[in-house]
């Protein structure tokens, strides 16, 4: 299920709703627009809040399951980074109804999941579900940055 999730909000979703939003307008500038704006909601929406929830009713999958630590004590660090994810989650899915949050969700999801990637970057001793964390998180934040930067020329 975890692998699903992440593949069709980090790639598939996305994609498609950018070719279907395409098939109706053209130019450069309206393919980097429509891109921020699908980017946010899949990939920083609903991927964010997905995992935000997850990480709130059940911490230890995030910390056994992809970070390979058993401590329960821990658990209320990765619910605290579920309220994180929840609230970056859900400005990623308002962006979709009023239109001038997508640049800040672009660069505020951008930055949260490169600053996220890295850190799993620099883990020597990651799974198979970190190293998919971290590709799907460097990917999108590539994606966000990138299109943010666009968006300002």
């Amino acid at each position: 299920m975890y692998y699903a999730i992440i593949l069709l909000t980090m790639v598939v979703l996305p994609i498609a709703s950018i070719i279907g939003e395409m098939s109706t307008t053209t130019g450069v500038v309206s393919f980097v627009l429509v891109s921020i704006k699908w980017f946010a909601f899949w990939a920083v929406g609903v991927r964010l809040l997905l995992a935000g929830v997850s990480q709130i009713l059940r911490p230890g999958y995030t910390l056994k399951a992809i970070l390979g630590i058993d401590e329960p004590r821990a658990h209320v660090i990765a619910q605290e980074l579920g309220f994180a994810n929840v609230s970056i989650g859900l400005a990623g899915l308002m962006s979709i109804v009023f239109s001038i949050w997508v640049l800040p969700v672009a660069f505020i999801g951008g930055l949260f999941l490169g600053l996220a990637g890295i850190n799993h970057l620099l883990r020597p001793e990651r799974n198979m579900r970190e190293n998919v964390a971290m590709v799907s998180d460097l990917w999108a934040a590539i994606i966000l940055l990138a299109a943010f930067v666009l968006s300002l020329f």
